[in-house]
């Protein structure tokens, strides 16, 4: 009886060579047995349900095993997964061997096919397969949890919105590019005018719902091209790249300024208006080189000059 119930295919253009293979297998214990008359009946096969295990002749019309391994293997790349590929042949000598394996094949039958080694080399087969395909799903788990850390180690919880850090290479990114190509990046600080008030007089549930409806605000307010994050507390960045410096203009934060204040922020406890003050830097490639540091430096001063002056207003 067989080890471990297989999903076997066979492959080849001789009908009474696939019955013959289909009841050994049976009699062995294999019960989910396929065989295709060619290499394209045996892809299409393969592509609605894969194959643990392909036995495939060499020498068939059309499309002969070395080039079926070679399209199984590009199948298996594209669906993360690893089929496990015995080639049988009448070929004499080391050579087609060589030549087999380094095509894609896993091991090497010669014709005629005995029986007991057949199934002997269908279970080393299942071995390696399972082995490759162990790896592939470890190797998948490994890539989605890395990128989960790295979307945690990025990401501001409460929003959703990129935080600090992702907005500290993102800046570093245009700045690159402004250097290389020309226009201006700019750099803006928003800060909520008096949340602390908001927490004190609602409590801190209702601050984080003024907080996240002011992330979306935001986000509405800028173009797709534009990055909102949310750098601590009630401050937020808003990071622009304008290729053409002749149409860029500082007063586009102004608008941006009004939308805020606008209306106010839907909450559990009631409509609650907010305003906000902000502080823009900018730096064109005409100007001294400037590292992402240097720009949130100067954003942050203007951030505070507005802040001095009344809330309410931007500084550029």
């Amino acid at each position: 009886m067989a080890k471990q119930d297989l999903d076997i295919l066979i492959v080849d253009d001789t009908d009474i060579v696939c019955k013959k293979l289909s009841s050994v297998l049976s009699q062995a214990g294999y019960s989910k047995v396929r065989y295709a008359s060619n290499g394209q009946e045996a892809l299409m096969m393969l592509g609605e349900r894969p194959a643990d295990v392909v036995l495939s002749d060499w020498i068939m019309p059309n499309m002969d095993g070395l080039q079926l391994a070679e399209s199984i293997r590009q199948l298996d790349e594209s669906r993360q997964r690893y089929s496990a590929i015995i080639l049988f042949t009448s070929k004499e000598g080391i050579e087609p061997l060589e030549e087999a394996l380094s095509r894609g094949v896993d091991d090497y039958l010669r014709k005629p096919i005995n029986d007991r080694e057949l199934l002997a080399r269908i279970q080393s087969a299942a071995r390696i397969g399972t082995l490759h395909n162990t790896v592939l799903r470890t190797v998948n788990v490994l890539r989605r949890d890395n990128q989960r850390l790295q979307e945690l180690a990025t990401t501001d919880p409460l929003t959703g919105l990129g935080n600090r850090r992702f907005m500290q290479a993102h800046l570093e990114s245009l700045l690159s590019e402004t250097t290389a190509r020309g226009g201006v990046t700019t750099c803006a600080i928003v800060d909520i005018d008096h949340f602390k008030l908001i927490n004190d007089r609602f409590g801190h549930p209702v601050g984080d719902e003024v907080l996240c409806g002011f992330a979306q605000r935001l986000l509405w307010a800028v173009r797709p091209t534009d990055m909102v994050a949310r750098i601590g507390g009630e401050e937020f960045a808003i990071l622009t790249h304008h290729p053409d410096p002749a149409k860029f203009t500082p007063l586009i934060f102004e608008r941006i300024r009004r939308s805020i204040s606008q209306n106010p922020i839907i909450s559990s406890e009631g409509n609650i208006p907010i305003t906000a003050s902000i502080g823009v830097a900018s730096h064109s490639n005409n100007d001294e080189p400037m590292t992402p540091d240097d720009l949130i430096k100067k954003a942050d001063h203007c951030l505070y000059q507005a802040k001095q002056q009344g809330r309410n207003r931007i500084i550029c």
